[in-house]
């Protein structure tokens, strides 16, 4: 998974690496070739004591050093820019992707997991990128050249090095087999650490009310714990590490200058050429250190990778049309036939054959119990998931045929649960339509009621919206999402269950104000209240995810026992009357 994910992020940077690649040879080859000259300035300038020859030689060394740092900072931006460029990339790609997710996807992975699969897992993919163009790249040409160089200075000295390579291999891949599934649920520890955290900071007014901070506070330091415990292991781990890397590199330097020192007692071999034979045994684990250090850091980066790929491979059950419709003629006309929706995995489906006609200049209400599908209803609408029987028909097109953009245009959705973003109220509200005015906002807000709350801010449409709105009231949430929608001005529009928190006052004006303002345009209201959807041109009541009857509200009060039992829950029979 994690080749496959840098092949496809690297493939458009293959410019910057082919000269990053051609830098690291060329500080390698320089870094290779400095004991060489050492010992030639150690055998024949030094014993010698020719001065002139070692100050030659000496000047050279600096040139070549000069050439390897040059070398060496130009592979260093170059690695770190692509390496930057490429979680920037898989960032953007995961992004795009969980943008298309429906209700269903996002579900399924949870806000949480995709947190930290767009942040933390790529943080590492990209940090393993760059560790690869800085230090891994370079490891192989260090490696091989110190041994052929090693070997041109003495073979048989070299017979340290058929020992030294193979253990630090084995070594080096017994702790790595132990990593990856210690990395493994490391990601699952933290994917849960942020889904108690983020639960604990949403849910802080209900867990101050029912006086519940003893609880939370176990329950996050039990989750603290578990990542702890795993981090700890890895830690463990990754400390063995070190130490047996270094334990073969000083035995091995012990064995090199015992067997080098009667070599050269024999005549067999120079003191310049020990000192050099040291410093490519230096560089060659110096490189097999290198390539450890990178394998400590690739079971985690693999772990990321497949949950990244995970994300990227899953499609969403919502697909954009491949032929789409770019135009409607009517305007404003929806039909749902026979459509139903089932969750993956569950027993029943949540609507079943569920037939609905609503018009341009009328007023279709939806009414149910709790759990009987209405806000899944009109979720079908603007596509938030697709219905798994039968069809939603907008101005007599099917939505998964329309042309995204259009169909935002067309249809305007109030959410049970109103989101605000953070910014200002003219930003939230320009969230439908950027190019608004100032006066159509105004008009907007005056509709929906809540032109004097926000004229009563101090910096009127200016004034700041925290994040979720949670610096204003959940009234005054609804009414700025209601008035988003307005600003929008769609030719449907779904109001599901919108106006539960405004008082019976407000809910009235704001009713008598929407029913001017949208007059022409199509209005389909989902409400636990009757007196929100009494007046309606047409009630449609659900049951258990079926329609179970449709008509007026003295209709349905005659001949709808569901719909009598909702009224008389609420009003007294002279009130239904």
């Amino acid at each position: 998974m994690l080749i496959r994910l840098l092949r496809t992020h690297l493939s458009p940077y293959k410019k910057p690496i082919s000269l990053l690649v051609l830098l690291q040879f060329l500080q390698t080859c320089a870094t290779l070739y400095l004991p060489t000259l050492n010992a030639h300035i150690i055998d024949n300038g030094v014993v010698k004591g020719d001065t002139g020859y070692i100050l030659s030689f000496g000047a050279v060394m600096i040139g070549i050093s000069l050439a390897q740092v040059v070398c060496n900072t130009g592979a260093v931006y170059y690695g770190a820019r692509t390496a930057s460029a490429v979680g920037r990339d898989i960032r953007a790609a995961v992004f795009d992707r969980v943008q298309s997710f429906s209700a269903r996807e996002v579900g399924h992975f949870g806000a949480p997991s995709l947190i930290t699969r767009t942040t933390n897992d790529v943080q590492q993919v990209q940090m393993l990128t760059l560790m690869t163009f800085t230090l891994l790249a370079s490891a192989p040409i260090m490696c091989v050249g110190g041994i052929i160089l090693a070997l041109g200075l003495d073979v048989p000295l070299s017979g340290v090095l058929l020992a030294v390579v193979p253990v630090l291999g084995v070594s080096v891949a017994l702790i790595v087999r132990r990593l990856r599934p210690l990395f493994r649920t490391m990601q699952v520890r933290l994917d849960t650490v942020n889904r108690v955290l983020r639960e604990q900071i949403t849910g802080n007014r209900v867990i101050r009310a029912f006086v519940r901070d003893d609880y939370e506070k176990d329950r996050f330091r039990g989750a603290n714990t578990e990542l702890t415990k795993v981090s700890l292991g890895t830690g463990r781990m990754l400390a063995l590490m070190f130490p047996i890397v270094m334990t073969v590199v000083n035995l091995s330097s012990i064995a090199v200058v015992w067997f080098g020192a009667h070599r050269i007692d024999s005549g067999g071999m120079q003191i310049g050429d020990l000192t050099a034979f040291l410093a490519y045994l230096m560089q060659i684990v110096m490189s097999v250190m290198m390539a450890t250090f990178m394998f400590m850091m690739v079971p985690r980066a693999e772990v990321c990778a497949e949950r990244i790929q995970e994300v990227l491979a899953t499609d969403s059950s919502v697909v954009p049309p491949t032929a789409p419709v770019l135009e409607l003629r009517r305007h404003g006309h929806l039909e749902i036939r026979g459509a139903g929706f089932r969750y993956p995995g569950a027993e029943e489906p949540v609507l079943k054959a569920i037939d609905l006609v609503a018009r341009p200049g009328e007023v279709t209400a939806v009414i149910g119990s709790t759990g009987s599908g209405k806000s899944t209803l009109l979720g079908l609408v603007p596509r938030l998931f697709d219905a798994t029987d039968g069809e939603v028909l907008v101005d007599g097109v099917d939505v998964a045929t329309i042309e995204p953009k259009l169909l935002a245009r067309t249809v305007g959705l109030v959410p049970q649960k109103p989101y605000l973003f953070a910014g200002t109220v003219a930003t939230n509200l320009r969230y439908g339509n950027p190019d608004a005015t100032d006066e159509e906002l105004w008009h907007a807000l005056e509709v929906a009621q809540a032109k004097g709350f926000v004229k009563a801010l101090e910096n009127g449409l200016d004034s700041p919206i925290a994040q979720g709105g949670t610096n204003v009231s959940g009234g005054q949430r609804q009414r700025l999402a209601i008035a988003r929608t307005l600003v929008q001005r769609p030719e449907i529009y779904l109001f599901d269950d919108s106006f539960s928190a405004l008082d019976y006052a407000t809910d009235a004006a704001l009713r008598a104000a929407l029913a001017e303002e949208t007059a022409e345009a199509t209005v389909v209201i989902v409400a636990q209240r009757v007196s929100t959807i009494r007046d309606a041109d047409r009630i449609v009541v659900l049951d258990e995810g079926r329609v179970v009857g449709t008509g007026r509200h003295h209709e349905l009060m005659a001949d709808n026992d569901t719909y009598r039992e909702i009224v008389l829950s609420q009003l007294t029979e002279a009130e239904a009357a």
